[in-house]
C-alpha cells in the first residue's frame, strides 16, 4: 500500500481494518506520520475518536517507546477538542488490550461527555481484594515486574 504521507514509509498489515483506514485517509479527522484518529463507527456518543499509530501495532505493550508520546500527545489534544469543537464537560478515554479488543491495532478510545449523559462508571463488576494481604501480594507482584 501506498503512504498517504509523501516520503513516510508505513508498515500496514494486510487484512487489518485500522491499517485500511489510515491509508485511505479519506475519513481521518486528524493524522500524521506517526499517528491518526478517526470516528468510530459505533460510537457510545457522536464524536467517539479512535486515535491509533499509523504503523500496525497490536497491543499498548508492543508500542514502540518512541511512540508513546506521540500516540497520547493525541490523546490529549483529543480530550481538549471534545470540550472545544462539541461543548463537552469532558473526556472519556480507554484502551483494550487482547480482551475486548474487537479490532486487533491498537487503539486509544476517546469519547466526549457531558454530566448527566447515561455512561456510568466503568462497564464491568468491581472485584476488591480477599484482605490486606491479598493486596500487599498483588502490589508486590507488580512492583517487582514493573522494576525488572
Amino acid at each position: 500500500m501506498d503512504s498517504p504521507y509523501p516520503g513516510v514509509e508505513t508498515h500496514p498489515a494486510e487484512g487489518c481494518t485500522f491499517c485500511e483506514v489510515i491509508a485511505g485517509a479519506q475519513d481521518l479527522v486528524y493524522a500524521d506520520e506517526h499517528v491518526a484518529a478517526f470516528l468510530d463507527i459505533r460510537p457510545l456518543f457522536p464524536g467517539h475518536l479512535l486515535v491509533c499509530p499509523v504503523d500496525h501495532v497490536v497491543t499498548l505493550d508492543q508500542l514502540d517507546a518512541a511512540l508513546v508520546a506521540p500516540l497520547f500527545g493525541l490523546v490529549q489534544r483529543a480530550t481538549a477538542a471534545m470540550a472545544t469543537a462539541l461543548g463537552a464537560d469532558g473526556a472519556f478515554v480507554a484502551n483494550n488490550n487482547v480482551i475486548s479488543q474487537s479490532v486487533h491495532h491498537l487503539h486509544v478510545h476517546v469519547v466526549p461527555r457531558r454530566r448527566k449523559d447515561g455512561l456510568r462508571g466503568f462497564f464491568w463488576p468491581r472485584t476488591g481484594y480477599d484482605d490486606a494481604a491479598h493486596e500487599a501480594d498483588v502490589a508486590a507482584r507488580l512492583r517487582e515486574a514493573l522494576a525488572s
